[in-house]
């Protein structure tokens, strides 16, 4: 496992309760009587005593495993925001999405009101081994009516997980018809990907988004880097906008990319740790790539790893707001019952001495309401707003001045782009009707529009489909009162949308990114700094 999240399972430890006091707050002591039966004098054994002391004596039944369930989280609140306590089910849930596969079916489904809609089918998976096809309706799973019943999506994928062997049997009505076909589908592993796409921008320029950092992250950036070489890459784009983090070596090994031998890229350091540096090697497949990378106020950990490496080795431009900060480093223990501690042990530092973990205090109000106060501040919309102390101060071997202590700041600062936001604009955005209405004229228009081979072809034919009346009529029928002032404003806005959720129905992520980029003004900003 990474440095971040490496494993060691412990025998049964009992760990519970801190602060025991208020279990005295009803007790009675008259004279000459004692409290001697809870006599446990070593410290190591005082929080087993209490557990025993409760279990004999305590007025009611007590559950011992509730006692320590609760007492965990307890002991941990005052430590910092990130040592945490998982139950199995949550230890479950985030080792599949840090380990890049989970086991399922193989679909991509949308939930259109109260009816479950294959998108899409995984290539080779369960699914389309059976004969599931896109456009299939799921309207019972294991004999249990799931359409019609407005059932919340987790509960669906819930249904339809489950470990890989085992079968599920899933009702299809297809076509319209009222007949349903059921298909026993035998669960695999089913592959989770962190780089969600890559493609040329132009003839030398490539794009890369990731959405996290898994175990397998770093194949899946050089297999896309190799592919957008073969057609003419020579400066590449990284997108870790909303990358919350996740493996610390995916962000070391793709930095090395970028790195020539014997550059630091990171360094922890700890209490109960000593110094550990991560050098550069000389294997690096973009050595002499452009490289410009995005980040947002939700680029956290590994994302501000990554970000870090690159501005503090003056190897490339970042672009975009500052950054979450998550310069805290966790261990990962897991019990024998499946459940887990996290427990900070180290803090990271880029390579010029900066720790980026943002200041947190005690009741952690000021570090869970910090994007509020940035907000307040007028972070968002103005680079001056932000003000760092001169003890915070650092230097790139460049001479470029970066500061430390609450995220990686931007060479190049974005503001919150508002330009043809408008209320009519908000309003079918909160209501979820641009993506309503890309999905039903997708449907629609299932078989013409799956016959087109790229986004190019696909944005080309729906600019001749006046999608921009279509959806303001069916807006109005689904509440939204027509405004053509805000419409106008609204316009390119709308219409991009538009196009760009449409070809996600039907390319996925390489249809929807292309077309997206003309209204993503950070991107726009990022394409001007590579050709400069």
């Amino acid at each position: 496992m990474s440095k971040f999240l490496k494993v060691k399972i412990f025998g049964p430890l009992i760990i519970a309760i801190t602060l025991v006091f208020g279990i005295l707050l009803g007790m009675r002591m008259t004279p000459g009587e004692s409290s001697g039966r809870l006599l446990v004098y070593p410290t190591v054994n005082k929080i087993t005593g209490v557990i025993e002391y409760i279990k004999s004596e305590y007025v009611d039944t007590v559950s011992e495993k509730r006692l320590v369930e609760a007492a965990i989280p307890a002991m941990l609140k005052d430590l910092d925001p990130h040592s945490v306590y998982l139950v199995p089910e949550d230890v479950k849930e985030a080792n599949e999405s840090l380990g890049g596969n989970f086991s399922g079916i193989g679909v991509q489904f949308s939930m259109q009101e109260d009816t479950i809609v294959v998108i899409r089918t995984v290539a080779n998976g369960p699914s389309e081994k059976v004969g599931i096809m896109a456009g299939d309706r799921i309207v019972a799973i294991n004999g249990e009516t799931v359409a019609g019943i407005k059932m919340n999506q987790d509960s669906i994928v819930h249904r339809l997980r489950g470990p890989k062997g085992t079968n599920v049997t899933v009702g299809i009505r297809r076509d319209n018809s009222n007949e349903i076909v059921d298909f026993d589908i035998t669960r695999a592993d089913i592959p989770l990907y962190s780089v969600d796409v890559a493609y040329m921008i132009d003839g030398t320029t490539g794009y890369v988004k990731i959405n996290k950092f898994a175990l397998t992250t770093h194949k899946e950036f050089v297999n896309a880097i190799n592919k957008l070489k073969n057609v003419g890459m020579q400066n590449v784009i990284i997108d870790l906008r909303s990358n919350v983090g996740g493996i610390m070596d995916a962000a070391t090994n793709i930095a090395n990319e970028f790195l020539p031998k014997g550059k630091l890229i990171v360094y922890m350091e700890g209490k109960a740790r000593p110094r550990e540096n991560t050098f550069s090697n000389e294997y690096g497949h973009c050595l002499n790539d452009k490289v410009v990378i995005l980040i947002d106020e939700y680029s956290a950990s590994a994302s501000e790893i990554l970000a870090g490496a690159i501005q503090d080795n003056d190897r490339g431009t970042i672009v975009g707001r500052r950054s979450f900060g998550k310069g805290l480093v966790q261990n990962q223990t897991v019990f024998r019952d499946g459940s887990a501690l996290r427990l900070t042990v180290a803090r990271y530092y880029t390579p010029t001495g900066r720790s980026i973990q943002k200041p947190y205090g005690k009741d952690g109000d000021d570090y869970n309401m910090d994007m509020i106060h940035r907000y307040e501040n007028g972070e968002f919309m103005e680079k001056d707003s932000i003000h760092f102390a001169d003890s915070l101060k650092f230097v790139t071997p460049g001479g470029k001045i970066v500061y430390g202590g609450g995220g990686i700041m931007p060479d190049v600062f974005v503001p919150v782009d508002t330009l043809g936001v408008t209320p009519y604009l908000n309003k079918v955005v909160r209501k979820g009707l641009v993506y309503k209405f890309a999905f039903e004229y997708f449907d629609k228009n299932r078989e013409k529009l799956l016959e087109m081979p790229s986004s190019n072809v696909l944005s080309a034919f729906m600019d001749k489909q006046n999608l921009l009346n279509k959806f303001v009529d069916y807006a109005s029928k689904n509440g939204v009162k027509t405004n053509w002032s805000d419409i106008n404003k609204s316009k390119h806005i709308l219409i991009t949308q538009l196009k760009a959720t449409i070809a996600r129905n039907v390319l996925d992520n390489d249809g929807f990114y292309p077309i997206i980029k003309d209204i993503d003004n950070t991107l726009q900003i990022a394409i001007d700094e590579i050709n400069k």
